[in-house]
């Protein structure tokens, strides 16, 4: 298991835990729940926020949100 944000750019993974409830609510809003399949497709610079593909649409996510969420690593499909 790893933090999102930690993977690098073309890294895909399957969301499994969302350690704080209140972020956990915005992300279930945006269809981005445990067992979604993600793909890291762009990094900020200088611990800016993570752009992941989920979905079919980019999501942004704060660098600290980031953190907060766990993915298990998938192989390349």
């Amino acid at each position: 298991m790893q933090k999102l944000a930690n993977l690098a750019i073309g890294t895909k993974g399957e969301i499994r835990s969302i350690s704080d409830s209140d972020l956990e609510q915005k992300l279930l809003e945006m269809g981005c729940t445990p067992g979604e399949k993600i793909e890291v497709v762009r990094r900020a610079p200088f611990g800016g926020p993570v752009a992941i593909l989920v979905s079919s649409y980019v999501l942004s996510i704060r660098k600290e949100d980031a953190l907060k969420i766990d993915v298990k690593l998938l192989k390349d499909e």
